[in-house]
């Protein structure tokens, strides 16, 4: 990638090892120069190896240093999805987060029409340049350098597998290096393929080119990886070497809750989640106003089918299950890959709304059922923050929740306590579940599936299957809770797009029946917002201007 400095990023990576491992590099890496690691030097061993995995993987796929806004792609990357799927609002002037959220207007319950003076599409394409990356303006730069980079060390981790002498089983411990490999890739891939309109295919360390290819493109090449992982794990015949290589390559401090080591089928029903997800979240589902037929006018992508519905059913039937370890985060209070503080969108939305950088959105709070144990173990009305540019909110979000017992907590500040998910968890696959049965004129037994997360996050209220529920009325109970149980695992967005929400009403999309609260705080029940965003981002001007594309692939959506 030309976004990378190579010399930085050996740099970089030395530093992930000595963060992660807790060691120097001279200690856990062979001989070379501590001060000036290159991978020849410095990754030649299987304990080398494994560092540099471990670190390649968790420094320079979801750290950064820079500050950007929080420290990580769990704040600011995950935090345009919330932003975007206005679960959550800003008034904070770092890298565009006060403005990539405000839909294009706003109808009030009285008629009143509230127009954005800035809509969304021009902002993004105003910054959308080297200069405002420089000053930190320019928002779709962070998740394409995050991801490019995660995506280039575990090339070199594939190159570095065929070169090291692994020790106990050989084959066994060098196929669960390359499956580590292989399902970050799938992962960086998919990141990529569903947020951005074009991308590079790079599958040879520090090398790119000018191939541009459209978005679902990179999507199969993310299943290709991810199948490969798959077939890649059952390969492995030694349970114990596949458990010795892949203790290490997890954190530690990342082994507790749902995290920790998963057994080679765990990993196998988390790939099969993601594989479902892919298809899931780029594809349209239209379900606008209500309308489970509406229809998308305008997009960059295409309508899910009954067989994709059909595979996505299968996937997730095979996906994973309730008590599955999966792929988490935590925060240490050194050394960490985010901080406990400022590292992911929950901390930065925990605390009293007028001071926090994220504000709870009045339209994420309507989408709890009355009753809801999460709501009165989370949040609290004792502030209204006001600003009609990012919408007033009477809710703040109280630091590790009032104590319910088994009732879900959404924020914390306390060193390690947060738990981030970086790619699937039980709670989206069965939501997947739910809405393909749905989506396939299984009503009942999707019904069931949302009342099962409802019960695992501890929700107490009333079960919905049973009940008698139409298609509209079943899809309107599961995306409300996609909205709620999935908050801040970086879904949220191609939610609403998929949805048809964020597509302009002219195009068939807005949102409809909508809370909104006025500064003189009067309390809209019934709004209609018209977000207008665009469906998927351009390339980056930091790729596009310096790696022009040589294919006729547009690096611009031509769609906005």
């Amino acid at each position: 990638m030309k976004l990378i400095n190579k010399n930085k990023f050996f740099a970089t990576v030395c530093f992930t090892t000595l963060m992660l491992a807790g060691v120097s590099c001279k200690d856990q890496l062979d001989v070379g120069n501590p001060n000036a690691p290159t991978v020849a030097a410095n990754v030649n061993t299987e304990t080398g190896l494994i560092s540099f995995a471990q670190g390649g993987v968790y420094i320079n796929g979801f750290y950064n240093g820079d500050g950007w806004l929080g420290n990580s792609y769990f704040s600011l990357p995950l935090g345009y999805s919330e932003l975007m799927a206005d679960n959550v609002g800003a008034d904070a002037s770092n890298n565009q987060v006060t403005t990539i959220g405000v839909p294009d207007y706003i109808i009030l319950d009285d008629g009143t029409k509230v127009t954005n003076p800035a809509p969304q599409i021009g902002i993004i394409r105003s910054y959308n340049s080297r200069a405002a990356t420089g000053a930190g303006n320019n928002a779709i730069y962070y998740q394409w350098l995050n991801m490019y980079a995660l995506n280039n060390v575990c090339n070199q981790i594939l190159d570095l597998s065929g070169t090291i002498k692994f020790s106990g089983d050989a084959t066994s411990r060098a196929n669960t290096m390359k499956a580590w490999a292989y399902w970050w890739k799938g992962f960086a891939y998919a990141s990529i393929g569903s947020m951005y309109y074009a991308g590079l295919i790079d599958d040879k360390s520090v090398t790119t080119d000018g191939n541009y290819v459209l978005h679902d493109a990179i999507i199969s090449k993310s299943n290709d990886y991810f199948n490969l992982a798959a077939t890649t794990l059952s390969s492995v015949t030694s349970t114990t070497d596949y458990q010795a290589v892949i203790s290490q390559l997890i954190p530690s401090f990342t082994q507790v809750g749902n995290g920790g080591v998963p057994t080679i089928d765990m990993w196998k029903r988390n790939i099969n989640t993601m594989l479902a997800r892919n298809i899931l979240v780029n594809k349209l589902a239209p379900f606008v106003n209500g309308n489970p037929d509406a229809k998308i006018t305008k997009s960059s992508t295409t309508a899910m089918t009954t067989a994709d519905w059909n595979s996505v059913l299968t996937l997730a039937k095979s996906g994973i299950q309730k008590g599955d370890v999966v792929f988490t985060g935590r925060s240490t209070a050194s050394n960490y890959f985010f901080s406990a503080s400022g590292g992911t969108v929950a901390a930065l939305t925990t605390g009293v709304n007028t001071a926090t950088t994220f504000k709870i959105s009045e339209r994420f709070m309507q989408s709890f059922n009355t009753g809801d144990k999460r709501v009165t173990n989370n949040f609290n009305t004792a502030t209204t923050y006001k600003n009609n540019y990012t919408f007033t909110t009477r809710y703040s979000l109280t630091a590790n929740g009032n104590g319910a017992p088994g009732v879900y907590v959404y924020g914390t500040k306390d060193v390690g306590a947060y738990e981030v998910y970086i790619a699937g968890s039980y709670e989206e696959n069965a939501l997947m579940l739910a809405e393909a049965n749905m989506r396939l004129g299984n009503i009942e037994t999707g019904l069931g599936f949302v009342d099962a997360v409802r019960t695992y996050q501890g929700a107490g209220v009333a079960a919905v299957a049973g009940t008698g529920l139409t298609l509209s009325k079943a899809l309107t109970e599961l995306t409300k809770e996609r909205r709620v149980s999935l908050f801040g695992r970086g879904l949220s967005y191609y939610d609403n797009r998929r949805w048809g929400w964020t597509y302009d009403i002219s195009n068939g999309g807005g949102s409809y029946g909508n809370t909104v609260v006025t500064t003189a705080g009067v309390v809209n029940k019934n709004v209609t917002i018209n977000y207008n965003f665009m469906d998927y981002w351009d390339v980056p001007a930091d790729e596009s201007v310096l790696n022009p594309t040589t294919t006729s692939v547009a690096t611009k959506n031509p769609n906005f």
